[in-house]
């Protein structure tokens, strides 16, 4: 009928993705989470850790997600299992959720402009590691954090989204990160629909034509 609201889609339906992490995998339980309240228009398929011991693994098992240690230490030999792991289980995306390893042209050349990841700063500003330790020593007044597609550079990416955060006078590189951190939870949210809906295209490196709802 007209006027309705487009139904939710289901599982049966929904594109599927993989996340890689390396730790906690903060961002990786945010988007579980969302799954879980069915806020989320994507499957987490698998989750795979280049450390065998990671948190995070615990917590996806937590929420019945399907979970695989991958070694990286040949870069190219781990790269190719993750391919294959992707291929099983039917992922058309990935997501690198604090995943502590800089990604090659083995796994961007799979996933053309489909590999996302997410960085605590206004980015281009403060690429790479310790981002928030990098804005309070440069003294900016606003922060923030990015979703960006995963290129062979260190951060360098098309942007797709970014959230501003305050940086107050008595932060800490502790402080800032918690705060930034809660953005990062709704925007990986956030990004991940935008790709699942298609919405998210790529012209001369810029993320053209994004509709947010």
């Amino acid at each position: 009928m007209e006027g309705e609201a487009p139904a939710e889609p289901s599982l049966e339906n929904m594109k599927k993705f993989l996340i890689l992490i390396s730790g906690r995998g903060s961002n990786m339980a945010a988007l579980l989470k969302a799954c879980r309240k069915g806020r989320l228009r994507a499957e987490p398929a698998l989750i795979i850790s280049n450390r065998s011991q990671a948190p995070g693994l615990e917590a996806a098992r937590d929420y019945g997600v399907r979970t695989e240690f991958v070694s990286f230490k040949d870069a190219e030999a781990g790269e190719q299992r993750t391919i294959d792991l992707a291929r099983e289980v039917g992922a058309e995306f990935i997501v690198l959720a604090g995943f502590m390893r800089v990604v090659t042209e083995t796994l961007i050349n799979a996933f053309p402009n489909r590999i996302i990841n997410i960085h605590p700063s206004l980015l281009p500003a403060f690429p790479g590691l310790h981002a928030q330790k990098q804005a309070l020593e440069y003294g900016v007044r606003v922060s923030g954090c990015t979703t960006h597609f995963v290129n062979t550079g260190v951060d360098t990416g098309p942007i797709i989204l970014q959230r501003v955060v305050e940086v107050k006078p008595d932060d800490t590189e502790d402080t800032l990160s918690a705060r930034i951190l809660e953005q990062e939870h709704a925007l990986l949210v956030e990004t991940v629909n935008l790709l699942a809906d298609d919405r998210l295209h790529v012209v001369n490196t810029r993320i053209v034509n994004i509709s947010r709802n």
